[in-house]
C-alpha cells in the first residue's frame, strides 16, 4: 500500500462510526488508539485536525511533541499544541484532565471546531466500569464513558467503543504505521493501570473474561439509570422545580418542594440530586458516593442546617429544597 490511508479507508471500522461533520478534532497522545482514530477520520475523507496537550510529566514528551508535529505534517493533518500549567494538587489526573479538557474548549473556539473525536476503546470502557464499581459508583456512574455528550459548545465523540486495543494495534501494524508507548501505562500507583495489569489478567487465568463481564454490567446500569431517570423526571415533571439567578451576587439557586424531594426513595433522590447539579452547574458536574452518602443523612434529620457539597450548597428553608452555586462564575 502507498500510505496508511490505503488501509483504514478500506476498514469496516468506518461503517459503525458515528455521523460526523466534515471538520472535526482528535484528541491525539501519539499512542496506538488515537493514531488509528486520526487515521481512520482522515481515510474516511474528514477535514480532521490533530489536538496534542502535553502535561510535561516525562523528560521525552516535548520530543515526542515535535515528532509528532512533523509526523502530522507529513500525512497532511492541522497539528496544534499545548502544555497547560496543572496545579499541584493530590489528584493529578484529575487535574491535568480539566486542563486538557479547558484547552480543547479554547482550541474549538478559535478553530470553529464543534466535534472532537476521542480514541476511548472497548477495553477502556470494561476497565472504566470496573474501576467506578470498585470506587462504590451507582449505575450511573457504572454506566462508563458515553458514545456521544457535550461539553459547553463541544460535542465530545468516541467512536471506537466498540472496538478493542488489540483490533487497533493490528490495524496499525498492517498499516505500517508506529506509535507512541507511555511509560505511565505501566505505573501500577494508578487505579486503571493496577486493573489492567493485575486485577484483568488474574480474572483472564481464572476463566473470565473481563471486558464481556464488566461490559454486561454497564449494559445492566444503563437500563437501571433509565428507570432512575425516567422516575427522577416524573418527579421534576410534577413538582414546582425553580431555577432563579441574582445578578447582583452572581449566585444561582435551583429549587423543589421538600416534601417531593423526601418522597422519593433513596436512589431516585440521588439521581435527582445529580440532575439538579447538571442543571445548576454544568452536565460534568456530579456527586460523588460520599456526598450522596452525607445527602442522605442529612434529609433524614429533616434538613437541618446547611450541607456544603462540591462548589454548591443543599438548605432547606421551610418547605422548599434549595440549591445554590457557590462559585461566581458557574453558568446553568
Amino acid at each position: 500500500m502507498d500510505s496508511p490511508f490505503e488501509h483504514f479507508a478500506a476498514c469496516s471500522w468506518l461503517k459503525q462510526i458515528p455521523t460526523l461533520p466534515e471538520d472535526v478534532a482528535v484528541g491525539w497522545s501519539g499512542g496506538a488508539d488515537s493514531t488509528a482514530l486520526l487515521l481512520a477520520l482522515k481515510a474516511a475523507g474528514y477535514r480532521v485536525r490533530a489536538w496534542h496537550v502535553d502535561h510535561g510529566w516525562r523528560d521525552s514528551s516535548a520530543a515526542e511533541a515535535r515528532a509528532l508535529a512533523g509526523q502530522a505534517e507529513a500525512w497532511g493533518i492541522p497539528f496544534s499544541f499545548a502544555r497547560p500549567a496543572v496545579a499541584a494538587g493530590s489528584n493529578r489526573e484529575a487535574a491535568a484532565r480539566q486542563a486538557r479538557y479547558a484547552q480543547f474548549q479554547r482550541w474549538a473556539e478559535e478553530q470553529g471546531i464543534g466535534v472532537l473525536c476521542l480514541a476511548h476503546q472497548r477495553d477502556d470502557q470494561a476497565e472504566t466500569v470496573c474501576m467506578r464499581l470498585l470506587q462504590g459508583a451507582g449505575p450511573g456512574g457504572c454506566r462508563g464513558m458515553r458514545v456521544e455528550r457535550h461539553m459547553g459548545r463541544l460535542r465530545i465523540v468516541r467512536p471506537f467503543l466498540h472496538l478493542s486495543g488489540k483490533e487497533l494495534r493490528e490495524g496499525l501494524r498492517q498499516a505500517g504505521v508506529a506509535w507512541l508507548e507511555d511509560p505511565s501505562n505501566r505505573d501500577v500507583r494508578l487505579w486503571r493501570n493496577r486493573i489492567r495489569h493485575h486485577l484483568f489478567p488474574a480474572m483472564e487465568k481464572a476463566g473470565v473474561q473481563p471486558d464481556e463481564l464488566f461490559l454486561r454490567w454497564q449494559a445492566a446500569a444503563e437500563r437501571l439509570t433509565a428507570q432512575l431517570d425516567a422516575e427522577a423526571d416524573m418527579v421534576i415533571g410534577e413538582a414546582d422545580m425553580k431555577l432563579s439567578g441574582n445578578a447582583e451576587t452572581a449566585t444561582k439557586d435551583i429549587s423543589l418542594p421538600w416534601k417531593a424531594w423526601q418522597e422519593c426513595v433513596p436512589a431516585v433522590r440521588a439521581r435527582l440530586l445529580q440532575k439538579m447539579m447538571a442543571r445548576l452547574l454544568g452536565e460534568s458536574v456530579t456527586p460523588g458516593r460520599r456526598h450522596i452518602l452525607l445527602v442522605e443523612q442529612w434529609t433524614n434529620h429533616r434538613g437541618r442546617g446547611g450541607l456544603d457539597l462540591s462548589r454548591c450548597r443543599l438548605q432547606r428553608r421551610r418547605k422548599r429544597l434549595h440549591l445554590q452555586a457557590v462559585q461566581a462564575d458557574l453558568v446553568v
